[in-house]
């Protein structure tokens, strides 16, 4: 098939081949076959090619995702800041100007007590399930708009905002036009990105809040300009309104200057340059900076960053330093709020680790389990990486037995590398390897049950049975080497299903013995290639047969018992290596013991003639012969003695006597 693969194939020519070269149909037939299944073949692996290339594809648009949120977030901060320092310069060249607004704010107080009354009230009685407090609050803004999905700009509910200066409330429109409280966020810790009208939709705004980036569209081009505007003017509110809390300074009358002109002079001397004007200046600046900093350093994912400025904020605040400080705090109080969202990022980013290969989701976790071990969080990293590990595990299985492939030495080789990463990451913390033993008891319990579902069913066969609990016996005992020992647990899972199963085998087998018609005569494999083959097998088996070999094509036994010590044989191969395990040790001496009983005592019908030295033949044959031997392969193999056939074969050598005389047939003739 290397000529389909070529650059310049042409149909023509091959078929042109092809017929040249086959002969008959039938040929042609055998290759129109063999083209088809490499058509299948073929679109099998692009399958396989297209969805491996789509799923890379995903990751990597979701990366991608990532950096340009943190990106624009940063972006839209330092816009905001900027934009916050040029208002702030500009509100400070003119007094007259700051005059001029405390006499207005002074005139509008009164209306905006009454509108913050009024949505105070409304957001009470239309709200269901709000319980927040809005006294105090200044309202800014409300009104409905549309969320929509982030990656196909899908209209996802319908929502209604409440704005106030330092609280958003977002309110799903249920279909009775009532309100659901869903959540709110501080006007300060969002960011909102203009998003520029595309085809599919238009008026739409991007908030980055804590939670994650969401998607607004607001009605009409308007409505989205104010929105924009009023969210940044909440984020800047506190800023616009210090100004406007005092009156303007004004100028000094006579009288004060009189007596500040009379006042002694040691009340005017100015404070010593080493003295500090108040204990705020004493507040270093990236200390009072410090919460905003972690936030902006978790948005932009520079989660090691975040972390270590966290530690150095504790650290400061632990020292002496914290009584000098009149906002310690406060401070205190933001960085932790700070830290708690670093680790809820760091475990959702943990938990957003899973994939179908362990490897890959291994190695991604690394980076959030570092993280939150140094934090102390050695609970919670380690119950979400090892429910990570659960998925990928099980993803693994189910598609190794859609592929035919051996689940037992993968099962047991991702549980030990699952082992291995776990105690390196969690090595000076014992108390967590609890977790791990109790996690593996579960993994092995489930592997267990999907064993039994898939491989150990009614009706398996011996044989099928003894290959499968042999591939998982092997590799469960690599675990011992990192100090898991499963094996003793993975037994006990799987004595009760193959207890069942060997009863089965046994009544199954017990069933097939004397079924066949039996001649009582010697065994003719009518060509020499048949008997060389033959005893060529029963050397593998481990039994000489050669001796019972007379003329070119015939064995001296019956057919059946060669049949038998064949599959005897085989049998006792399969029973010893289940017979590994004490607990299925009896079940399985029983099994061979009555089968061999049963086919020992077989007796020719009593209409037949037959001669009994060679009915005694054949039973001495088995019990001399066949039996040491299948005892000695059962103890080689299982590593235990066979109690059951030795007391047979000591009990069997015993009853065996004479042989008894052939009947010979007697004429009677009339002498006169």
């Amino acid at each position: 098939m290397k000529e389909f693969d070529d650059f310049n194939f042409s149909v023509e020519k091959y078929t042109k081949d092809l017929t040249r070269e086959c002969v008959g149909g039938s040929d042609l037939q055998q290759r129109k076959k063999e083209i088809e299944a490499y058509n299948e073949t073929t679109a099998a692996t692009l399958k396989q090619t297209c969805k491996k290339n789509y799923m890379e594809f995903i990751q990597t648009a979701k990366e991608i995702s990532r950096n340009l949120e943190s990106e624009m977030y940063q972006l839209s901060h330092i816009l905001i800041e900027q934009r916050n320092i040029l208002a702030t310069m500009t509100d400070g060249k003119t007094s007259s100007h700051l005059k001029a607004e405390s006499l207005e704010a002074e005139s509008t107080t009164a209306t905006e007590d009454l509108e913050n009354s009024h949505a105070t009230r409304a957001v009470k009685e239309m709200v269901q399930g709000f319980n927040g407090n809005l006294e105090g609050k200044t309202f800014l803004n409300e009104g409905a708009l549309i969320e929509l999905d982030s990656n196909d700009y899908r209209p996802i509910q319908r929502v209604f905002f409440f704005l106030f200066n330092d609280v958003l409330i977002v309110c799903k429109v249920k279909h009775d036009k009532r309100l659901d409280f869903l959540t709110e966020y501080d006007p300060k810790k969002i960011a909102v990105i203009n998003i520029k009208d595309l085809d599919g939709v238009k008026n739409a705004i991007n908030i980055i809040t804590p939670d994650g980036s969401k998607i607004y569209q607001s009605i009409t081009a308007a409505g989205k300009t104010e929105w924009i505007e009023k969210l940044e003017e909440a984020f800047r509110f506190d800023q616009q309104k210090k100004p406007k809390k005092g009156q303007a300074p004004q100028p000094p009358t006579r009288a004060k200057q009189q007596s500040k002109a009379s006042t002694p002079e040691k009340e005017t001397t100015p404070q010593s340059p080493g003295q500090p004007k108040s204990l705020e200046d004493e507040t270093p600046e990236w200390l009072s900076t410090a919460s905003e900093e972690i936030q902006t350093l978790v948005a932009q994912r520079h989660f090691e960053d975040a972390q270590e400025l966290i530690k150095r904020t504790q650290d400061f605040l632990r020292n002496e330093n914290r009584k000098k400080l009149p906002l310690a705090d406060a401070i205190e109080t933001k960085v932790k709020q700070q830290e708690l969202k670093l680790i809820n990022v760091l475990l959702k980013e943990l938990s957003n680790s899973h994939n179908r290969n362990l490897q890959i989701a291994l190695r991604a976790a690394k980076r959030p389990l570092k993280i939150l071990v140094e934090m102390g969080r050695y609970r919670q990293a380690s119950a979400t990486l090892l429910k990570v590990c659960a998925v990928s595990l099980r993803v693994a299985q189910r598609e190794a037995r859609r592929n035919n492939a051996d689940i037992s030495e993968l099962f047991f080789c991702d549980l030990t590398q699952v082992a291995c990463d776990f105690l390196t990451a969690f090595e000076k913390q014992p108390a967590c390897v609890s977790a791990l033993v109790v996690w593996c008891n579960a993994e092995l319990q489930y592997f267990a049950s999907q064993l039994i579902k898939h491989y150990l069913t009614k009706g398996t066969s011996l044989e099928s049975v003894a290959k499968c609990v042999e591939r998982v016996r092997k590799p469960s005992t690599k675990l011992t080497e990192i100090g898991l020992d499963i094996s003793y647990h993975l037994e006990g899972l799987l004595r009760t299903t193959l207890e069942s199963l060997i009863e089965e085998s046994k009544e199954r087998l017990l069933d097939s013995v004397g079924r066949t018609e039996e001649s009582w005569q010697p065994y003719n494999l009518q060509t020499k290639s048949n008997l060389k083959r033959l005893l060529l097998e029963l050397d593998v088996l481990g039994i000489d047969v050669r001796a019972q070999a007379t003329g070119d094509t015939w064995i001296n036994l019956t057919q059946s018992t060669v049949v038998f010590i064949r599959h005897f044989l085989q049998l006792t191969e399969y029973c010893g290596c289940l017979a590994k395990c004490e607990t299925l040790l009896q079940s399985l001496e029983l099994l061979l013991k009555e089968l061999f009983i049963a086919q020992h005592s077989l007796k020719p019908p009593s209409d037949m003639a037959v001669d009994p030295n060679f009915v005694m033949k054949n039973k001495i044959f088995l019990v001399d012969n066949l039996l040491p031997i299948a005892i000695d392969k059962f103890r080689q193999i299982s590593g235990r003695q066979c109690e059951g056939l030795r007391e047979l074969h000591t009990k069997m050598s015993r009853q065996q006597g004479a042989p008894v005389p052939r009947q010979r047939s007697v004429y009677t003739t009339d002498v006169f």
